[in-house]
């Protein structure tokens, strides 16, 4: 083989080898990303799983309440086959998201068993009913945490406006007449309120006539509203100290005393005419005689 033919064959071969480098990691790369859609179409999945059976819920309770001789076959079955599929899967997600969503099929799952059993036995509906409306309520709190904060925590979803929690609600449809006796939105927002969710605007607490009814009072606000006035701290108590120590040293410590007064001694203001007259004239003499003389002439009783 002479060298022109190794070389040719050389870079043939090395050619070959980064077109199958390519070929492989292209593949690679196809398969994650395949994957990586599936597990968004299964999280998708999950999330319109539960959706139908909330509003599955919702109708059932509804026809309940409109017509009090349904019997229990009213009541589906909850099944929930795409979250089985991710729990037995290996998807990257919140697991704790995904339990949580498992329990509160449990309960949908228990409420309507209960109401099952009143149904088929002809029992009074009004707390199974209750029950089964509260579980609802639970599980759209639930799945709007899911699709709207990936299923964190509610006090650390951050600060959320309640009219977003609202539009939310009718985009899925589920109206706020939807079960009677109660307002479904409002309720709702005040379970998110409960599990730590930071909504805004917080709820009123006063009517305008009594906000604006309120005395403001000082001394059970010492710091005033907004913290305008926040107590000091040791670091600028011991700076003003400082200050007072510097100004009586450099003289400019105020003593209590005004500057335009004249102050007088009590010899000055004995020596006024008018102290005279009042001592019946007597001398400085007769004082000294008198405060020498040890009889107790003339003086009172102690």
């Amino acid at each position: 083989m002479s060298e022109a033919q190794f070389y040719t064959f050389f870079t043939g071969g090395l050619c070959l080898l980064i077109a199958a480098a390519l070929l492989i990691a292209w593949q690679l790369w196809r398969i994650r990303d395949e994957e990586r859609d599936g597990a968004i179409s299964a999280l998708d999945g999950v999330s319109h799983e539960m959706r139908i059976n909330l509003q599955r819920m919702v109708n059932e309770v509804a026809q309940i309440v409109d017509t009090q001789e349904a019997g229990p076959d009213v009541l589906l079955p909850v099944q929930h086959p795409q979250l089985d599929g991710v729990n037995a899967s290996l998807i990257k997600t919140n697991r704790n998201a995904i339990a949580v969503i498992g329990a509160t099929y449990q309960e949908l799952e228990a409420r309507k068993m209960a109401l099952r059993a009143a149904l088929a036995q002809k029992r009074d509906l009004g707390a199974t009913l209750d029950d089964a409306m509260d579980a609802t309520i639970n599980g759209i709190a639930t799945l709007y945490m899911w699709e709207e904060h990936a299923g964190v925590r509610p006090s650390e979803a951050g600060t959320v406006r309640s009219w977003h929690v609202r539009d939310w609600m009718k985009k899925h449809g589920f109206a706020a007449s939807s079960f009677p006796g109660m307002h479904l939105r409002d309720e709702v927002v005040e379970r998110l309120r409960q599990y730590g969710l930071h909504l805004t605007p917080r709820p009123l607490t006063h009517t305008a006539h009594e906000y604006y009814s309120m005395r403001y009072d000082r001394k059970a606000d010492p710091r005033a509203p907004f913290w305008k006035r926040k107590p000091k701290t040791e670091e600028v108590m011991a700076i003003e100290t400082t200050d007072e120590a510097a100004d009586f040293a450099n003289g400019a410590y105020d003593d209590g005393f005004e500057d335009d007064v004249v102050y007088t001694s009590d010899t000055e203001d004995m020596n006024v005419p008018d102290e005279l007259d009042a001592m019946d004239g007597d001398t400085t003499a007769d004082e000294d005689d008198y405060s020498d003389d040890e009889t107790d002439t003339g003086r009172l009783p102690n």
